[in-house]
């Protein structure tokens, strides 16, 4: 009885060292999550506020039959989490000029969630700029992808899908 105990209290340990935490700096703390509704009438581009830029983030899955269990991917800037996306859609935010750190994080309970991807920018004010995130995955794999994308394509991909209005969860 008492090795299935101390086999347990092992097996349990190892399962925890197997899943660290998210701690790159870019990231927010690990248990925020969001609820995310998408607003299909949000088709436009925003100016950047006088004296900061804007920064979209585009989550984009491809053509995929996603129907309600949609991966969220919760965006990380500068070490606070400032939104999150699901299946196809997009959010912005204002930043102040200068460096900036972007983490992408899935909101899941499984693997997926200890997946992360990293970028850096530098941000001048009056400037507008697109991160795409996408996730791939087979049976046994998962990656998150983060990239700085080319206006145009950010602009087309922020014209063909919905906002993403995100809250953090209580």
């Amino acid at each position: 009885m008492r090795s299935a105990i101390v086999l347990m209290i092992l097996a349990v340990s190892a399962i925890a060292q197997d899943q660290p935490a998210v701690t790159a700096p870019a990231c927010g703390p690990q248990k925020i999550n969001f609820d995310v509704q998408v607003d299909e009438s949000q088709h436009t581009l925003g100016q950047p506020e006088p004296g900061k830029a804007r920064v979209y983030f585009v989550e984009d899955l491809g053509e995929v039959n996603c129907s309600l269990n949609c991966v969220r991917v919760k965006i990380g800037l500068d070490g606070a989490w400032v939104g999150a996306s699901r299946y196809n859609s997009y959010f912005s935010v204002s930043v102040a000029p200068g460096e900036h750190h972007v983490c992408a994080n899935p909101q899941s309970r499984f693997a997926l969630g200890r997946l992360v991807a990293l970028a850096h920018f530098t941000a001048e004010a009056g400037k507008t700029y697109y991160f795409r995130t996408r996730i791939f995955g087979a049976e046994n794999q998962g990656l998150i992808d983060l990239e700085p994308i080319d206006s145009d394509q950010g602009k087309y991909l922020v014209a063909s899908y919905p906002l993403s209005v995100s809250t953090p969860k209580r």
